[in-house]
């Protein structure tokens, strides 16, 4: 679509909505959280920024409950990229930045659960597959608000989960069909005079349609509530075990005969949580309440990556990297060449166990100001971490189909390039915030806000000294805006707000050129990396009207962020390994639309998203693989170049069709523009190609408490890809391309693909 197209279809949207308010209904008021707490909630159209909110009907309108599947089918301004190529660890993108599973990535979306804050502390990852999407009520997705903390640099998700107040019944569903699929869920909630209980339990198990890929999965989830004379309490209880097989990009020419392949294996994920979090709120007079939290987690997460390696045989008969250095053991002897002119690879093993903590307490005052209506909020947070990590490089050979064989010799350098590590980290993150909105006229609202965040980070060698080190950050985030409400069914908007985020041990530990560490965090003493600041200016208008049995709900804004001081994963020379580093500016700005339309027993969505995400700083990066790096290796970023992963062009469509209580049918589509590699900063070569997907799904309920239901996904088996790299494939014989020669590989979408489900209700 032109500019000129964009601009005229918004203006077409604001001027058209105000003119059928006249015939709208009464429209029901959705409410969102002012903050991360549950207990406090605003309109969504007092709030000077775009909030999308999915419901639990939404959440599951596609077939089975899946929260990811509807923010890529619905969502505006968010994109999947499969850079593992399993379906529960992708890396999810909105309005360009990213919250991801994988501790390499920078991480720019804060993450809260009832409360808590779901990046984890070692590394601000989010991961997925430890939220049981069928406990989930409602999901908020909201542009940048500082009263969110830490890592807010493009948003924040919000998820609010069930209790047996909003949620009773029984439901039970079994799901099964392609690759080994075989899933199951149950969920039952009441409540009895002032006590309510839910639970929830789900699991999973899946061959993978990919060679050597499946995954497990099991999920519960229980909240136990009270409330009475303006005091509600609630206890959720979390537990997750997860095992996750992700083998990722694939070189093209091996896709070009074998999509189901894999370069290297294994590449596992095994995932352990529990969580107590205690949250509840109090109503200290007619205008004012006060919320809190507390909570505490435990985490351990055991990764094992099969990769190819550098070392070959050296003149001596020993093993050698390809700069020279000899290879040593834990106990410092040489490592012959044991394979004498054979294929060598790295098992790359990590264990992490992290206990979070934390609580929070907040003040609402709704009372008037100057006679005019106020809502003002303050609060105090602190989120804790203690991290134990330990990681490992074992030596072996390379089968003949790109798998990591035995022995197992575990690589101990003196100079450090590749050695065990034992780490103990320490985070200590305190957020001190105020918010009020205030109502200038009943249309118009003035909203401001301002966050301090503090934020403490220890580090200590187990092995030695050289990784001790204690850092600090701390910034002021301020934001301001202003809505005015035209009519029922259009509110104009605009705003400016600030979010910062800190370094993580992951990051400082890994912040030297000299010293590289591998793609899952080995550690190294390194200089200290700078914190990310973004600013981000946002406008647009959204709006709501009904007229008997058709109602439209629409959204449409620009935005703007900058990022001072980004961090970026970059390449080494040596191979899968890289460092961390501060990269200057980079830009993200576009456009979303979305409208959401309901017509007798037709409804419909489409949500169309512009993100233009660039570097507005040169800089020099290592990519070895790259086809078009220079002589050295290196590839030159000019202010201007596309960030890699991020499809500029997205749009989705559904359309669902439910003439009566017992049958229903949707077909929905999603298309994405092509997308820079990863490695490709400087954009030398092509962009992965735009891909169009398309599904479709029935339901029919055969008696009041059971309903069929299927969906078939990727219904014309459309091959296409998400995410994009390079690979090595010069040191990694392929069994099925010999020659293989071209680096470039990709990470291929799912085929077509059936599954056929039951659903039991009381």
């Amino acid at each position: 679509m032109s500019k000129s197209g964009r601009s005229a279809c918004l203006t077409g949207i604001l001027l058209f909505a105000p003119a059928l308010a006249a015939r709208a209904a009464d429209v029901e008021t959705v409410v969102v959280t002012a903050s991360a707490l549950p207990g406090t909630a605003i309109d969504p159209d007092r709030i000077p920024a775009s909030v999308q909110t999915f419901s639990e009907e939404d959440l599951s309108r596609l077939g089975a409950v899946s929260a990811l599947r509807t923010l890529n089918s619905s969502g505006a301004g968010v994109s999947l990229a499969d850079a593992q190529d399993n379906p529960l660890q992708p890396n999810l993108y909105y309005r360009g930045f990213e919250a991801s599973p994988l501790a390499g990535d920078a991480q720019g979306l804060a993450v809260y659960v009832d409360g808590v804050r779901f990046n984890q502390p070692f590394g601000d990852v989010v991961n997925w597959d430890l939220i049981a999407d069928i406990a989930i009520d409602r999901l908020t997705l909201e542009g940048t608000n500082p009263v969110f903390g830490l890592n807010a640099l493009g948003g924040a998700i919000s998820v609010q989960m069930k209790n047996g107040f909003l949620w009773q019944g029984t439901q039970a569903e079994v799901q099964g069909g392609s690759f080994g699929r075989a899933q199951g869920s149950l969920q039952a909630g009441g409540s009895a005079g002032d006590g309510s209980v839910y639970v929830a339990a789900s699991a999973l198990n899946d061959d993978g349609w990919r060679d050597h890929s499946p995954s497990r999965v099991a999920q519960a989830f229980a909240d136990f509530g009270w409330r009475s004379r303006g005091v509600e309490l609630h206890l959720d209880v979390i537990g997750a075990a997860t095992g996750l097989t992700g083998n990722g990009p694939v070189p093209v020419q091996l896709l070009a005969v074998d999509r189901s392949g894999v370069f290297t294996f294994p590449d596992k994920t095994d995932n352990r949580y529990g969580l107590a979090n205690l949250f509840g709120t109090t109503e200290l007079s007619r205008s004012l309440s006060l919320q809190g939290n507390i909570y505490v987690g435990r985490f351990r997460q055991m990764t094992r990556n099969g990769d190819a390696s550098n070392v070959e045989g050296c003149d001596t008969g020993l093993l050698c990297l390809d700069n020279g250095t000899v290879l040593t053991d834990t106990s410092g002897r040489t490592i012959p060449d044991f394979l004498a002119g054979g294929t060598y690879a790295q098992l790359n093993s990590t264990a992490t166990g992290t206990l979070g903590f934390g609580g929070s307490l907040q003040l609402s005052n709704k009372g008037a100001l100057f006679d005019h209506a106020n809502h003002l909020i303050v609060g105090a947070v602190y989120d804790g971490g203690r991290t134990d990590f330990s990681a490992r490089t074992d030596l072996g050979e390379l089968s003949p189909h790109q798998g990591f064989l035995g022995p197992g010799i575990i690589i101990d350098l003196a100079n450090g390039e590749i050695a065990p590590v034992q780490i103990t980290s320490g985070n200590d993150d305190y957020g001190l915030y105020a918010a009020d909105i205030f109502s200038i006229t009943h249309a118009l609202s003035l909203s401001v806000s301002a966050r301090f965040n503090a934020v403490r980070v220890a580090l200590r060698d187990r092995l030695g000294t050289s990784l001790n080190g204690s850092h600090s950050f701390t910034h002021v985030n301020p934001a301001a805006g202003l809505t005015y409400r035209i009519s029922q069914a259009a509110t104009l908007y605009a705003g400016y707000a600030e979010a910062n985020r800190a370094p993580t041990p992951a990051e400082l530990s890994c912040a030297s050129a000299a010293a590289p560490c591998s793609l899952t965090n080995f550690f190294v003493a390194d200089p200290p990396l700078r914190q990310v600041i973004a600013q981000t200016f946002e406008a647009g208008g959204r709006g709501e009207f009904r007229d008997g049995e058709t109602s439209l709900r629409w959204q449409a804004g620009v935005f703007r962020a900058d990022a001072a001081d980004d961090i970026l994963f970059a390449a080494s020379p040596m191979i899968g390994r890289g460092f961390f580093r501060n990269v200057g500016g980079t830009r993200r700005q576009g456009l979303e639309l979305s409208a959401d339309l309901s017509w007798e027993a037709w409804s419909g969505s489409l949500a169309y998203s512009y993100t233009a995400a660039t570097f507005r700083s040169a800089l020099t990066l290592n990519s070895p693989e790259n086809p078009r790096a220079d002589d050295n290796g290196e590839i030159h970023v000019r202010p201007g170049d596309a960030l890699p992963s991020i499809p500029k062009n997205t749009l989705k469509a559904t359309i669902n069709y439910q003439p009566d209580e017992a049958f229903g049918a949707y077909i929905s589509g999603r298309y994405a523009g092509g997308q820079y590699l990863r490695g490709d900063e400087a954009n030398l070569n092509p962009t992965t190609p735009p891909y169009v997907v398309f599904g479709v799904g029935a339901r029919y309920r055969f008696s009041p408490h059971f309903e069929l239901f299927t969906e078939i996904a990727n219904v014309f088996d459309a091959h296409y890809a998400t995410f994009g790299t390079f690979s090595p494939v010069s040191d990694v014989p392929i069994a099925e391309v010999p020659n293989a020669s071209n680096p470039r590989s990709l990470s291929p979408g799912a085929p077509g693909s059936l599954y056929v489900g039951i659903r039991a209700t009381t």
